[in-house]
C-alpha cells in the first residue's frame, strides 16, 4: 500500500518573488502559490514536505555548457538573460533549489516506490546546452536524471504534458554522455493533437512504456501536467477542463495497472511545467490542485471532494471542445 502523503520537495528558497508578476513570469513564483493554494483548500495534511539540499553551480556543468552556467552565475549580458527572466542573485539561488528539488524528488521516489513524489518547480524543459530559452535556466530533467543513472545504473521517462514540446532533452543527447540511457529516446514524452486524438496519443505512449517498464529497461516516470495545455491558457489550448483530467485519469489508472503487473510500486514523480492565466492564475493553481487529488484519490486510496475551477479566458477565442465520452463510461472503458 502506498503512503497516505505525497513526498514534496519544496523549500521557499526556490521561489523567486521578484520575477512572480505579469503574463510570463508567474512561474519563479509558482511553486509558493501552489503551496499556498493547497493550503487554502485545506489539503496540506495529504503532502509531507521536506526540506533538501541545494545544486552548486558545478552541478550545472553536466548539461551546460561552463561558460553559460558560469555566465549565468555571474550575471553577465546576454547569456544571463537567454532564459527571458529578469536576472538577480535571488533568481540565482532559486535555480539552485528548483533544479536540486526535482532530483530528489525523483531519488526519493526511487528509494521509496511505496511514496507518491512531487516537486512543484517548472522552468527547465527549453533550456538549451550552451543558454537558456523559453524562461528556462537550466534543463532540470537533463541533470536530474543523468545524476541518477551514474548513481544508481537507473533510466527514466518523462510524461510532458506541458503544451509546448519540452526540447531540453533532445537538444542534450549530443552533448551529454550518456542521456540516450538516462532518458531512452522514446521516453521524452510530448503530447499532439486536441481531445480524443490527445487522449489517443497519450495512450499509446503509455502502452510502450508499459513494455518498457516489464522489461526493466525504465525504472521510473515524471509526470508533468503542465496547465498550458488547456484550451484557455494564454499560450496554449489542446484540451478542454474534462479532456485535462481525463488524461491524468487515464495516467494515474495505467500506474495501477502496471504496479499490478509488476507486482510492486511504480516510482513516480510528479512536477509542474507550464501554465500562463493573466485574468484568472486562480485557475491554472485550480488544474494543478485537481491533477494532485486525483493523485491522492487514485494511488493513495483518499476520497477528497475537489472540482476545479477554471474561468473563461475572454483572449482566447475558442469554444471548450464537446466531450466524446458517454455519461457513465470511463476513460478505461473508452479505450476498451
Amino acid at each position: 500500500m502506498r503512503s497516505k502523503q505525497i513526498a514534496t520537495f519544496y523549500m521557499p528558497e526556490q521561489v523567486d518573488a521578484r520575477n512572480g508578476e505579469g503574463l510570463y513570469t508567474r512561474s519563479p513564483n509558482k511553486p509558493a502559490l501552489l503551496m499556498q493554494k493547497l493550503q487554502a483548500e485545506g489539503l496540506t495534511p495529504y503532502f509531507d514536505v521536506k526540506a533538501f539540499t541545494p545544486f552548486q553551480q558545478e552541478d550545472f556543468y553536466l548539461a551546460h555548457a561552463q561558460v553559460y552556467v558560469d555566465a549565468f552565475f555571474a550575471g553577465e549580458k546576454p547569456l544571463a538573460t537567454t532564459n527571458g527572466l529578469t536576472w538577480s542573485e535571488n533568481l540565482v539561488n532559486s535555480v539552485c533549489y528548483t533544479n536540486a528539488s526535482l532530483y530528489h524528488a525523483i531519488r526519493y521516489a526511487v528509494q521509496h516506490p511505496e511514496v507518491l513524489t512531487f516537486s512543484p518547480t517548472s522552468g527547465f524543459h527549453h533550456a538549451k546546452p550552451e543558454r537558456g530559452a523559453g524562461f528556462c535556466t537550466f534543463s532540470g530533467q537533463v541533470i536530474a536524471s543523468v545524476k541518477l543513472y551514474r548513481e544508481l545504473g537507473i533510466s527514466g521517462a518523462y510524461l510532458d504534458l506541458d503544451h509546448h514540446f519540452g526540447n531540453s532533452i533532445e537538444d542534450s543527447r549530443s552533448f551529454v554522455p550518456g542521456l540516450d540511457k538516462a532518458i531512452p529516446t522514446y521516453a521524452n514524452v510530448n503530447l499532439s493533437g486536441t481531445n480524443d486524438s490527445y487522449l489517443v496519443d497519450l495512450y499509446r505512449h503509455l502502452a510502450t512504456l508499459k513494455k518498457k517498464i516489464l522489461a526493466k529497461e525504465i525504472h521510473y516516470i515524471v509526470w508533468c501536467h503542465g496547465a498550458d495545455s488547456h484550451v484557455y491558457d494564454d499560450l496554449g489550448g489542446s484540451v478542454n477542463t474534462e479532456y485535462w483530467l481525463l488524461a491524468a485519469e487515464l495516467f494515474y489508472k495505467w500506474v495501477l495497472e502496471v504496479e499490478q503487473e509488476l507486482g510492486y510500486h511504480l516510482p513516480v514523480a510528479m512536477s509542474l511545467f507550464g501554465g500562463y492565466r493573466t485574468n484568472s492564475y486562480n485557475s491554472v493553481l485550480s488544474l494543478h490542485t485537481a491533477d494532485l487529488v486525483m493523485a491522492a484519490n487514485t494511488l493513495m486510496e483518499h476520497s477528497i471532494a475537489y472540482e476545479p475551477v477554471v474561468e473563461v479566458n475572454p483572449y482566447i477565442k475558442k469554444e471548450p471542445f464537446r466531450m466524446a465520452i458517454a455519461a457513465g463510461e470511463t476513460i478505461i472503458d473508452y479505450f476498451e
